[in-house]
């Protein structure tokens, strides 16, 4: 008989058919019971409510225990859109002093799912953040009139001193990118923006608690699940404690007020920075509460650019105040010694001119930073990057090298975000601009006296004075001391040091000491502080010169190394010097003596905005 094999091939394809469907039931039946949150957040909720329990933000203390950061308790409108029953919207908009527009845009973002990414009608959801006090009071009296919805406690920022926005930032809250880059966060969460509440978010913010609160089947709560055995606590976020000195930043943003710059003060033998002040600031309170958006929104308006900081992001000419890096890279690579002594007729003259001021000629190096000579660190540059048998490339090159050791061209690591890298030129650089023709010192004598393309940070000339202070190391400034039951990042404890010779320091640092007793900067000399310091006048094609100063105190046992930088204010001499030694009088002394009150006020009432050509707001 004969075999039909077309049954046969039939059968199995009956059985693959069925085969298939089984696989098809068992991939969805795993998908809803394991992979899809959807059907368990339903049958959850319908028995508990997992309520969020945030944890405190960590405190923010000065370096001398002074607490400068600390939480103030918020409240949070939230509800669980599938429990929302019928009520009265006008009830609702009254008792959370909101118009019905209002209350409608609220509405529709807390269910876009791309303002809210994961939104869900099982789960708790955010409509109004950081009621005031007295909303919450008035809410919570009718909370009663509103089924779905209740009340989110939460910590937000308080400030004791309207002082340091620019170091310690402010918290806002998450964006979708947030919730994105990290699990941690949902709709409705707070994260760090700016300052150190950005680059210590994740020691600040603590780890979320959870409490699960049983409901009947009306939906109302009947207490802990399980007597509260399966929540979990929050962890309180660690507490910072800052490396710097609250009144003397304090001090230094009123001694700025009425003038755009910064002042970088930095401890020079841990690298630790005691003041940041960028001008114009703002105080941080402003970025707190419901008015926290209207006031981003003026700030970042305001055309003298609070939110930009200087002290960090400026990227400045120098000036004189490169004159230090100069004289050592002359001496590291023997063009110079410190009897070797350059012509100043009023200036540079070879071919060109570089002006100066009336000053003894010939003059060495030491004299030379004592009077801000200009013609000895151009002449010391023509001789480096001419020099015989050599390549003006490679010697610019070496320049360059020696500049990147101590600390400019590139971010010096600060832990805080948005740090500038300035900019130090290289021979492609000069190449590349004159279109491959030669060029020689003369072509970029500039950057000898820190003007030209050379640009830097004030936190960078700071690092430099503060290197100048150790004679001849530095560690990367910071502004974190200790985190509570952590360490600081360990490149905060490595020394730098470049490849010049600590007597060449010490020579330099003896300039600086003549500069303060007998030269451009005898504002600073004060009675019964050794100070060491060095002016700049950096011009400015925009109008007035600006005016700066880097000094540091005691000379022969440093605590202080300090930076000053004033857009449009002139001469170093103007402002710079008087404000950097009342910074290091506050900061050594205390106060300031009566014989230098006068100085103190002329420099906090004066006012540089005004003639510097900035619209003010």
């Amino acid at each position: 008989m004969r075999k039909d094999y077309s049954l046969e091939k039939r059968k199995y394809v009956i059985g693959g058919f069925i085969a298939v469907i089984v696989l098809i039931y068992i991939i969805r039946l795993f998908n809803l019971q394991v992979t899809n949150d959807k059907y368990k957040e339903s049958a959850d909720s319908n028995a508990f409510l997992k309520r969020v329990i945030y944890p405190s933000r960590g405190l923010i203390y000065d370096r001398n225990g002074k607490l400068v950061v600390f939480n103030k308790p918020a409240y949070d409108v939230m509800l669980i859109p599938k429990d929302v029953g019928e009520f009265d919207t006008l009830a609702l908009c009254s008792a959370l002093n909101l118009t019905k527009e209002q209350l409608a845009d609220k509405w529709a973002d807390m269910k876009n799912p791309r303002k809210n990414p994961g939104y869900s009608a099982y789960t708790p959801q955010k409509l109004i953040s950081q009621l005031s006090i007295e909303d919450y009071g008035k809410f919570q009296e009718k909370l009663n009139l509103f089924p779905g919805f209740f009340v989110q406690k939460r910590t937000v920022r308080n400030y004791a001193y309207p002082a340091a926005a620019n170091i310690l930032g402010n918290i806002r809250e998450v964006s979708v990118k947030d919730i994105d880059r990290d699990r941690y966060y949902r709709r409705g969460d707070y994260t760090g923006d700016l300052g150190i509440e950005k680059s210590y978010e994740v020691a600040l913010r603590g780890q979320k608690g959870i409490e699960i609160l049983m409901k009947d089947a009306y939906g109302r709560i009947k207490g802990k699940y399980e007597d509260g055995i399966y929540d979990i606590s929050p962890e309180s976020g660690k507490n910072l404690t800052l490396s710097i000195d609250i009144e003397l930043q304090e001090y230094g943003e009123k001694l700025m007020q009425g003038k755009i710059g910064a002042i970088v003060a930095i401890e020079p033998k841990t690298g630790e920075i005691l003041a940041l002040v960028t001008s114009p600031n703002y105080d941080p309170s402003l970025l707190v509460g419901k008015d926290r958006g209207k006031n981003y929104a003026a700030l970042v308006q305001d055309p003298l650019k609070p939110l930009y900081d200087r002290a960090l992001q400026g990227a400045y000419p120098p000036g004189s105040t490169f004159k230090p890096t100069q004289g050592l890279i002359l001496l590291q690579e023997g063009i110079v010694n410190l009897n070797t002594m350059y012509p100043c007729h009023h200036g540079y003259v070879n071919g060109l001119r570089v002006g100066c001021h009336g000053h003894a000629s010939p003059i060495s190096l030491k004299p030379a930073l004592q009077t801000s000579c200009n013609a000895y660190f151009c002449w010391g540059l023509k001789n480096m990057i001419d020099k015989s048998g050599t390549k003006a490339a490679n010697q610019l090159t070496k320049w360059k090298d020696y500049m990147v050791e101590m600390g400019y061209g590139y971010r010096l690591g600060v832990d805080l975000p948005s740090e500038s890298r300035g900019f130090i030129p290289n021979a492609d650089y000069y190449s590349n601009s004159f279109r491959g023709s030669n060029w020689s010192a003369n072509t970029i004598i500039s950057i000898s006296i820190g003007q030209g393309e050379v640009l830097a940070t004030p936190l960078q000339i700071a690092n430099l004075c503060a290197t100048v202070a150790n004679r001849g190391f530095f560690y990367t400034p910071h502004v974190v001391k200790e985190i509570a039951d952590s360490v600081i990042d360990p490149k905060y404890k490595e020394a730098h040091r470049p490849k010049i010779k600590k007597e060449y320091y010490e020579a330099v640092a003896e300039g600086m000491r003549m500069a303060v007793t007998g030269g451009t900067c005898r504002l600073a000399n004060l009675p019964d502080i050794e100070v060491c310091g060095k002016t700049g006048t950096a011009q400015n094609p925009h109008g007035r010169d600006h005016s700066a100063f880097i000094g540091f105190a005691p000379y022969q046992d440093p605590k202080i190394a300090v930076c000053v930088y004033v857009e449009n204010a002139g001469f170093g001499a103007a402002y710079g010097v008087p404000i950097g030694s009342l910074m290091i009088e506050k900061y050594l002394k205390g106060e300031i003596s009566e014989a230098r009150k006068g100085i103190e006020q002329r420099m906090l009432t004066s006012n540089t905005i005004e003639t510097s050509g900035v619209k003010k707001h």
